[in-house]
């Protein structure tokens, strides 16, 4: 690497560090126990999808109609299992429950999916607007009377941290060139 390459690559890392610092500044906000559905139809609440775990990092997924949203969790494959001996992962989609598992199973994806439809609870994290639902993660913690808050939460988008193939395309010839998932 050149010097200059190194300079802009520690500035890179530096300004990660004061996007972290600036997301922890805002504090853990109060997150209610949300009823959600399982892919059976069964509720399950937000507290129980922490299973042995104090946090979780939860994905807010539009669904199986977003080829992005799709990518990003196929990404997941390959890190649910590092992940989950840290944390709970759950992945919440805006699909009604029955939709979940046929296209977790279609997509080979190893990770709790449940369905955020019909609730609240995605717009109450601020992952819903009038022009619908917006990905996502949310981190949660678990306090020790049972109470949950959020410690962090980022949007999803092209050329994030969150899917290896942005900075893959972009270190090609004309970057990302047009190209869409599938």
């Amino acid at each position: 690497m050149t010097t200059s390459l190194t300079d802009a690559y520690t500035k890179v890392l530096e300004a990660k560090k004061e996007l972290l610092e600036a997301i922890r500044a805002q504090g853990p906000e109060t997150v209610d126990d949300w009823e959600l559905a399982n892919p059976d139809g069964s509720a399950v609440r937000l507290s129980e999808l922490f299973g042995e775990h104090e946090d979780l990092l939860i994905i807010h997924n539009m669904g199986a109609g977003c080829r992005y949203c799709t990518l990003w969790a196929d990404g997941f494959r390959g890190i649910a299992e590092h992940v989950e001996g840290r944390c709970a992962f759950v992945l919440c989609s805006a699909d009604a429950p029955e939709k979940v598992q046929p296209f977790a199973d279609k997509r080979g994806w190893n990770f709790r999916c449940v369905s955020g439809h019909g609730s609240e609870f995605t717009k109450a994290m601020g992952y819903q607007t009038d022009r619908g639902v917006l990905p996502g993660v949310s981190a949660l913690h678990k306090n020790a009377d049972g109470s949950i808050v959020r410690t962090g939460h980022t949007m999803f988008g092209p050329g994030d941290d969150f899917c290896a193939v942005w900075p893959f395309f972009e270190l090609l010839e004309g970057g990302v060139n047009g190209w869409e998932p599938r």
